[in-house]
């Protein structure tokens, strides 16, 4: 299974999780790959979410995450108690925070993962980024110039 695939005729189960805003509407630019799999998502309980999610199946992940650990241990349990229930054959995300977790339990799963660098983000590696890479089955970039900052990335081209 590949992003840039959209041929596929095998259902997948794809588990989304990221935060609102940007991050979600990047993921939402993949519907002509996602649109075909059974999908589950995790963001933040606010009102974009709401609205761009409001056909789809989404579990309210715990926020701030951003030097929250209160929220990280919250959000590693959501991660186990979701990745439990919808059995992913995949973890896709792209940002933020709250991805770690879920990432983490991806992996003890051993259950592929797949995150999107962000695509803002051309002269510095974000802090999640930095985090998953280690641990990611695949890592995708949008810029020739972020696969110089994370070494191993594929690029995919932006987008936006």
């Amino acid at each position: 299974m590949t992003l840039n695939s959209t041929s596929e005729t095998e259902e997948h189960r794809v588990l989304f999780v990221c935060s609102s805003g940007g991050h979600l509407s990047q993921l939402i630019q993949l519907e002509p790959w996602w649109r075909d799999h059974h999908r589950h998502w995790v963001t933040f309980d606010l009102p974009d979410a709401q609205s761009k999610l409001a056909e789809e199946s989404f579990t309210p992940a715990f926020h701030p995450t951003t030097r929250n650990l209160l929220n990280v241990a919250r959000n590693y349990r959501l991660a186990r108690r979701v990745i439990a229930r919808e059995q992913p054959d995949v973890v896709v995300s792209n940002g933020a925070a709250v991805a770690v977790p879920f990432f983490l339990e991806a992996r003890r799963r051993k259950i592929p993962t797949v995150f999107l660098e962000v695509y803002d983000r051309v002269d510095s590696r974000t802090l999640t980024g930095r985090l998953v890479q280690p641990f990611t089955t695949s890592f995708l970039v949008q810029w020739p110039e972020q696969q110089k900052l994370y070494p191993g990335s594929h690029l995919i081209g932006p987008l936006y």
